[in-house]
């Protein structure tokens, strides 16, 4: 099967970061507090959802929590990034496509119980990947993206998207929530 070089790139990265956890993903790297960051891969039945957000966007700190109310607001975000399908969903394809999470992983080692905090200059981010498998993946034609319901201070997502037809960026800020998927 030939692939197209920029899905593998976003389907080995998706992947990849679910390597180390001792890592703080966002040391010395530039973020924007607000702004989120989505890479969206299709690939034959598969749809990969690679997402990257600073942990202000989610919770309001950036470090490891130190109260009893931001360790259970912190469980809490992990556990709904690791179930991103229930209640309101995180990401919802088209109905039509049949699509259904087959994997989602999730990386924010501040967050992890018994986590060192992180150094006074460090931004911790969270990493998260997601894999649906489609029934009908022709059928796919938008994604719509609940993160601005789940996350407030969420303000931007960056979206970038690549298909069988191409590549494509978009922004969507409240109270947009429909990406167009590249097909």
């Amino acid at each position: 099967m030939h692939r197209h070089p920029l899905i593998r790139s976003m389907i080995v990265l998706a992947f990849a970061i679910t390597g180390s956890a001792s890592t703080v993903w966002a040391a010395g790297k530039a973020h924007e507090h607000g702004a989120l960051k989505l890479d969206v891969a299709i690939e034959g039945n598969l749809l990969t959802i690679s997402m990257e957000a600073p942990l202000d966007n989610l919770l309001g700190f950036e470090r490891a929590p130190r109260t009893d109310a931001e360790r259970k607001a912190a469980a809490d975000v992990l556990a709904r990034l690791r179930s991103p399908d229930t209640g309101t969903p995180h990401f919802a394809a088209d109905a039509a496509a049949q699509c259904a999470l087959s994997k989602a992983e999730v990386q924010a080692p501040v967050l992890e119980p018994g986590a060192k905090p992180a150094a006074k200059d460090e931004h911790a981010e969270v990493q998260a990947s997601y894999v649906f498998t489609c029934a009908k993946p022709n059928e796919l034609r938008t994604l719509d993206v609940g993160l601005f319901d789940a996350y407030k201070r969420t303000q931007r997502i960056d979206v970038q998207v690549a298909g069988p037809m191409g590549q494509a960026k978009s922004t969507l800020k409240r109270p947009a929530r429909k990406v167009r998927l590249a097909r």
